[in-house]
């Protein structure tokens, strides 16, 4: 959006509208004290509550000069930017910071500070409330709007979160080899194809890349998804604490690569006792079957419009915990978990049946990351109670979280 110099300087000329805020920058040593924190931060979400919008730093929205931020000080001032749109902003705010020169009036060069802000997926809230942009100012919404807002936004994040645009992507952000393994261009246009598998959709006249495109097909979906990645410790002992940590990894990428990465994380510390024959048999601590069913369902079923959590899979001497952001879909409960099925992301569930484990998968049971039928919390049930001789505890946290609780294996010595 107002991609040349030509462009915004007609349209700094025009003066502030719905898609442009004009901000003076002023300094005090090492210390931004205009704009206010606070006030900006309303701005910039009011821009992302309504539509695609630019905010440009270093014009005086008054006399519509260029003034300029002195290039000593640019760092400065993105760096107030960024901790506003993080710290201020609930959810934090995604925004584009671009470096430029303007002309001032009498013609010379002055640096600004372009902040594009892009239309959100999320309601956010600043330090003010809950603001829409208007014409050129912001105006707090109204309860009727608000509601009507989220029920677009947020309700539609918790049915089909996955299928939705995620703004200024394009089918350039996802990896030619990922979305490849989903074509076959010898039956269909590899485009369309990925049209019916919900990796991209058309929004407002643009081809977008979607949430399921970007959790299959990107090499960092974090970049847009915050907290699409997981976190694998293990622990000695059956303490959580950092002091006992043995091993540790921070796991990204296309999600299967992410649920191979925690199977063989979990399969290389869990711990294998042996029980004496006839026949000597060496014992895992977890069942291989159910480690890989727990891991399918943790990161298939999260909820990732969930920011600021991710995944966590902690291994101690006497149990495994898996921590999963997000409340159990729709009307699904802790005592119904074995006999219903219910699923979050249906796109990307759909992709995972058909997708082959392969190799890294040995040991899982599986040909493909699913099945189906839903049989992952059975196999996970059946398999715990045989191995370990009781059974997991799926617990909700706070009404926004799911953590699984396998218990190791018995001690062969007592059998």
């Amino acid at each position: 959006m107002f991609d040349s110099a030509p462009e915004l300087l007609d349209k700094i000329r025009l003066g502030e509208d719905n898609a442009l805020e004009l901000k003076a920058v002023t300094l005090a040593g090492k210390k931004v004290t205009g704009p206010a924190r606070e006030s900006l931060a309303d701005e910039l979400a009011a821009m992302a509550n309504t539509a695609d919008g630019v905010c440009l730093l270093g014009v005086d929205d008054k006399s519509r000069q260029v003034d300029g931020i002195p290039v000593d000080k640019l760092d400065l001032v993105e760096t107030f930017v960024r901790e506003l749109c993080h710290d201020s902003v609930t959810p934090p705010l995604r925004v584009h910071i671009l470096r430029l020169e303007l002309p001032d009036a009498l013609g010379e060069l002055r640096a600004v500070l372009k902040i594009e802000v892009p239309r959100s997926l999320f309601v956010h809230r600043s330090p003010g409330g809950y603001f829409q942009r208007i014409g050129s100012s912001k105006r707090e919404m109204p309860p009727e709007l608000l509601a009507r807002l989220f029920q677009q936004r947020s309700q539609a994040r918790l049915i089909r979160f996955d299928e939705q645009a995620v703004p200024e992507t394009r089918l350039v952000d996802l990896e030619p080899s990922l979305w490849g393994r989903l074509c076959d261009p010898t039956v269909e246009d590899p485009v369309r194809t990925l049209h019916k598998r919900k990796i991209l959709t058309m929004d407002e006249g643009q081809e977008r890349a979607t949430v399921t495109g970007l959790l299959l097909c990107c090499t960092h979906p974090e970049t847009w998804l915050p907290g699409a990645s997981a976190r694998a410790v293990r622990f000695r002992g059956v303490v959580q604490d950092s002091n006992n940590q043995v091993d540790a990894a921070d796991i990204t990428g296309p999600l299967d690569q992410q649920i191979l990465a925690l199977y063989a994380f979990a399969r290389r510390n869990m711990q294998v006792s042996v029980q004496e024959g006839p026949p000597r048999a060496e014992v895992p601590q977890f069942s291989e079957r159910a480690l890989f069913e727990a891991i399918v369902n943790a990161v298939v079923h999260r909820d990732y419009s969930v920011h600021g959590s991710r995944i966590r899979l902690f291994l101690f001497d006497d149990r495994l915990e898996l921590y999963s952001p997000g409340p159990l879909p729709n009307t699904l409960s802790v005592e119904s978990i074995a006999l219903r099925q219910s699923t979050r992301n249906e796109a990307v569930k759909s992709i995972m049946v058909k997708l082959p484990v392969g190799e890294a998968g040995q040991g899982s049971g599986r040909g493909f990351f699913m099945e189906a039928q839903g049989d992952g919390v059975p196999v996970i049930l059946r398999e715990t109670r045989r191995l370990a001789g009781g059974d997991p505890v799926w617990t909700v946290l706070d009404g926004s979280e799911v953590l699984l609780t396998i218990p190791s294996a018995a001690d062969p010595s007592s059998r």
